[in-house]
């Protein structure tokens, strides 16, 4: 059994996100495609014995008890588990952006530990810990591109034509319970199908929560006007502020002096996550 992994968490973008309807308890039903792309974090992970449990920040600070730590915490109370563990964290993928960030180094480090700690729990066992952690932690565990309904619980395996996408972050980000709280919010999408997508996957639907995003966060707006000017597409991802555009096959991306305060990237999709078979599957 290895005492050392030094592993990746990739970020996702949603090709389209409708909000169908809410639900008695306030928590709205969505439906969204989640695509993995090459954006990703670096988590180190080191075993150690006595149980405790710390993190590095090797780039960028996060909060004390963030998911990642949430997530190791969480699994050694579920399990009973006796080891302890060193991480140091490699943060790449920006925060209040929409590409689940979060959620997917949440994942990562459940994977990651399912092995260094030699636990053996399945990919159904580490999501019912996962989901504890957040709605997107379960897509990352099960390791591929998918249609999502309902609260995010219902997802459903696709795979998609390999692309690039143009990246762009502002300089500042969106926080979801803002956006969701805001009453000018559309909330009576008609429901897709599956099938539609199946035709024109990267010109399918739109995002429920950019009309609302580009009045409360107007860097939004300008990223997708960049973005038209190069003859692109633009489109917010999930309830961040990152917005993307599909990268027709032959075009470059002319950069953007006047993104000079935005993160911005050109990234490949993935068809599967990179820890893929990492934990057993019960089916």
């Amino acid at each position: 059994m290895k005492s050392l992994y030094d592993v990746p968490a990739p970020a996702k973008l949603n090709l389209f996100l409708h909000i169908t309807g809410r639900r008695a308890d306030g928590y709205h039903l969505l439906q969204s495609v989640f695509m993995l792309i090459d954006w990703q974090d670096t988590l180190h992970f080191e075993r150690r014995s006595g149980g405790q449990i710390d993190r590095e920040d090797l780039t960028v600070a996060l909060p004390q008890d963030d998911l990642i730590t949430k997530a190791a915490h969480l699994l050694q109370a579920e399990t009973g588990c006796t080891w302890g563990v060193h991480i140091r964290v490699q943060k790449e993928i920006p925060a209040q952006a929409g590409m689940g960030g979060g959620s997917s180094d949440a994942a990562t480090c459940l994977l990651a530990l399912n092995r260094l700690w030699g636990l053996g729990l399945s990919i159904q066992q580490l999501a019912i810990v996962g989901v504890k952690l957040g709605a997107d932690v379960p897509f990352f565990l099960h390791g591929q591109n998918a249609w999502v309904e309902g609260i995010g619980d219902k997802i459903s395996p696709i795979s998609l034509p390999h692309a690039q996408f143009v990246v762009i972050k502002p300089d500042i980000g969106l926080e979801t319970a803002h956006i969701f709280a805001d009453q000018r919010l559309k909330r009576d999408t008609k429901p897709a199908t599956i099938d539609g997508l199946a035709r024109t996957p990267y010109d399918y639907g739109h995002n429920d929560l950019q009309a609302v995003a580009e009045q409360i966060c107007p860097p939004v707006r300008q990223a997708i006007k960049r973005l038209a000017e190069q003859g692109l597409k633009g489109k917010m991802t999930g309830s961040g502020s990152a917005v993307f555009a599909l990268l027709p096959q032959g075009q470059i991306w002319q950069q953007d002096p006047d993104l000079a305060n935005c993160q911005v990237r050109v990234c490949s999709n993935l068809a599967v996550h990179p820890l893929s078979g990492w934990a057993t599957s019960d089916n």
